[in-house]
């Protein structure tokens, strides 16, 4: 069994200290997924990549397997080859676009936490979604549809990240 990393939320990090990267591990197989269309936000550009850690007698075996895969059914197309190089380098200022973004919501929405000494959120470790810790009064589920029925609002119960206790929703 082989670990696959999607690292694409590293490239948005919101704190000082990046959490370092699965690409370099060489002690368990490990594949190490970026792309296009998140770390420069153009998800029409199909081109991605993949970085393969650990064993080398393992790597080489995946590796010679994933290239018959690639070259038969996941081809570049010519334009957006051309035009990777550029987008590589305008992706800096889309990152920092989201990453004062996500910033400002995350300021507001402790902003507004900071009225409800009962609730709070979990640290963001990448992307921009939040984890909020809330009083157990009801099932996640419970929650969550009240939530939606009555605010607009859409929530993914903790249950369906296995969250341990109840009061975990994202």
């Amino acid at each position: 069994m082989a670990i696959i990393a999607d690292e694409v939320f590293l490239d948005f990090t919101l704190e000082e200290n990046r959490p370092p990267s699965f690409a370099a591990n060489r002690g368990a197989p490990t594949f190490t997924l970026s792309g296009l269309s998140k770390i420069s936000g153009l998800p029409q550009m199909k081109a991605a990549w993949l970085i393969a850690g650990g064993p080398q007698e393992w790597k080489r075996e995946a590796l010679a397997r994933l290239e018959v895969m690639a070259d038969t059914y996941l081809s570049v197309n010519a334009p957006v080859q051309l035009a990777i190089p550029r987008f590589l380098e305008q992706r800096h200022a889309f990152q920092q676009q989201v990453i004062s973004r996500v910033r400002r919501n995350l300021a507001e929405l402790d902003r507004q936490l900071s009225a409800r000494k009962a609730s709070s959120r979990l640290t963001v470790e990448g992307g921009w979604c939040v984890v909020l810790r809330v009083p157990a009064t009801r099932s996640d589920e419970d929650l969550a549809i009240e939530l939606l029925t009555a605010q607009g609002v859409s929530v993914h119960p903790g249950h369906f990240y296995e969250f341990a206790s109840t009061g975990i929703s994202s």
